[in-house]
């Protein structure tokens, strides 16, 4: 894969040049909103890799500018770097059309994992697909991550900001069964206490909007390992 990395801290840069190098990716990087934001609509990248703190641009600039472009580049997958203390980057960096977020500091591993998770889904989308990266759709449920619209059947859903978040990460992670602590971590920036209902409670808000009106079910419970959004209509 052809790799951007926008990022200003230069260990960290120089360390994800080298993994991902010899991962066997061409990877090319900016140290600057600017430059990274000239390199991310000039170039034909696989997948960008974006701080949200940069100098002259930050991230969230870039993440605009992509997603507004009139070419391919506005469909390229974003995954955001974040500081764990930084929620809200991590909320509105979804928001606003990015792929997947992964919190500093991280293991190496484990953006490996994203990176593949997301070429993936770019290739099961197929490359002639037109849909504005800031729309998710599956089935009859369509999330407008700019608009902050979430609607099924072209029925508007009354969702709360949590529940949205929610809605959004699952639908980003479509297909994958996520478990009571990832949801946890990555929705409420939260380590699972077994104590708290918190998940379990959202979860039953979010489908008594999202599902219970309708006959086709999306939200699905996997006991004993977590939640799942896909579309088990077929």
């Amino acid at each position: 894969m052809r790799l951007l990395v926008i990022e200003d801290e230069k260990r960290l840069s120089d360390y994800l040049l080298k993994g991902l190098t010899e991962q066997g990716h061409v990877v090319d990087v900016a140290a600057d909103g600017i430059e990274g934001r000239r390199l991310a609509l000039g170039g034909d990248y696989d997948l960008v890799l974006l701080d949200v703190m940069l100098p002259g641009v930050d991230g969230f600039g870039v993440l605009k500018a992509l997603r507004s472009a009139t070419g391919t580049q506005a469909r390229t997958p974003v995954l955001m770097l974040t500081a764990r203390e930084r929620v809200e980057d991590r909320v509105r960096g979804l928001e606003e059309g990015a792929d997947d977020y992964l919190v500093k500091p991280f293991a190496f591993s484990e953006l490996v994992a994203r990176i593949g998770a997301l070429a993936r889904r770019g290739s099961s989308l197929g490359s002639a697909s037109s849909a504005p990266s800031t729309v998710l759709k599956m089935a009859d449920l369509e999330v407008d991550l700019i608009a902050r619209r979430a609607t099924r059947a072209q029925q508007r859903l009354d969702l709360t900001a949590k529940e949205f978040a929610l809605l959004a990460f699952l639908l980003r992670r479509r297909g994958q069964i996520l478990s009571r602590t990832t949801l946890a971590e990555q929705v409420w920036d939260m380590h699972f206490d077994s104590e708290t209902n918190i998940v379990e409670v959202a979860v039953r808000r979010l489908r008594s909007k999202l599902d219970d009106p309708f006959g086709c079910k999306l939200l699905h419970t996997e006991r004993g390992m977590g939640y799942v959004l896909e579309d088990r209509s077929a």
